[in-house]
């Protein structure tokens, strides 16, 4: 199989599975492979050529996006691969690539406590401030989940999540009682019709938001660290990893919902081992 050919399954699979963004973020990626080497065989190109023209096209990008076009790429070889059950070796998956665009060393996430996360929502204004921040820090919500929402996607203790992030066409959020009342009685203090956003502000807005309430608590926030905050204060709590995994954050891989657990510390530690079996 050619590369050319390969470009074409992987692009029809992608119309498919993903959403529009993530096929634009492949997109140029593809043309300049497929300009590069559109007629050499899947089994041909060595992984010396896959580096040099890797080098010349994330030349002058950060590490992070260098990193993800090598994941990109790798993705497209794994692919078709995997899919037509080829007997070779991914040719991206060998030491010299990896060492050339390894994974960037992040800095450890901050962990916002329940008493802040609590001090940050009784600081809101308004029931709209205050239903912005408890979608995100008590349902885990995204925060261009919680802008996006309108009427017609909350039913009872539901929210329907359309296009999410996932790329399946809905997904499903769920809401403590005192949470979705007060988004009810929001709703209708607003005479709102089933098509109207709930909230009807944009992302900057609600950017500014959690800044202005952090900064009067001295700490510096964004939106998605209360909802990293979820995961976190479930996971403190014993609620298991799968629901915390599927059903706060609506991950597809445990792996990415462990990243946003955050760091135990060792009191945190002695503390649950105290719990578990006694002082």
């Amino acid at each position: 199989m050619t590369i050319s050919k390969a470009i074409e399954h992987f692009k029809e699979y992608q119309r498919t599975t993903v959403k529009k963004r993530t096929q634009d973020g492949y997109k140029k990626l593809l043309e300049h492979f497929q300009s590069k080497f559109s007629n050499y065989r899947l089994d041909s190109i060595k992984s010396e050529e896959l580096c040099r023209f890797l080098e010349t096209y994330t030349e002058g990008l950060d590490r992070s996006t260098r990193r993800l076009r090598y994941a990109q790429l790798r993705a497209l070889f794994n692919f078709v691969i995997d899919t037509f059950e080829m007997n070779i070796k991914n040719p991206c998956s060998v030491p010299q690539l990896f060492k050339s665009f390894k994974t960037v060393q992040q800095k450890p996430r901050r962990i916002l406590d329940k008493e802040t996360v609590d001090e940050l929502i009784f600081n809101s204004k308004n029931t709209r401030d205050r239903l912005i921040l408890e979608l995100q820090a008590r349902c885990g919500l995204r925060i261009g989940e919680v802008l996006n929402l309108k009427v017609s996607d909350v039913s009872g203790r539901k929210l329907m999540l359309q296009e999410p992030k996932s790329g399946r066409e809905v997904e499903v959020a769920f809401m403590p009682e005192h949470i979705a009342t007060r988004l009810t009685e929001h709703i209708a203090s607003r005479n709102l019709s089933s098509n109207d956003k709930v909230f009807g502000v944009c992302y900057t807005t609600a950017r500014n938001l959690v800044t202005k309430l952090g900064q009067k608590l001295n700490i510096r926030i964004s939106p998605h660290d209360l909802r990293r905050h979820s995961a976190t204060y479930a996971s403190r709590n014993g609620v298991p990893l799968e629901i915390i995994s599927k059903v706060i954050l609506r991950h597809q891989d445990l792996k990415t919902t462990q990243v946003y657990l955050g760091k135990v510390s060792d009191s945190e530690a002695i503390r649950w081992m105290d719990v578990l079996h006694g002082k």
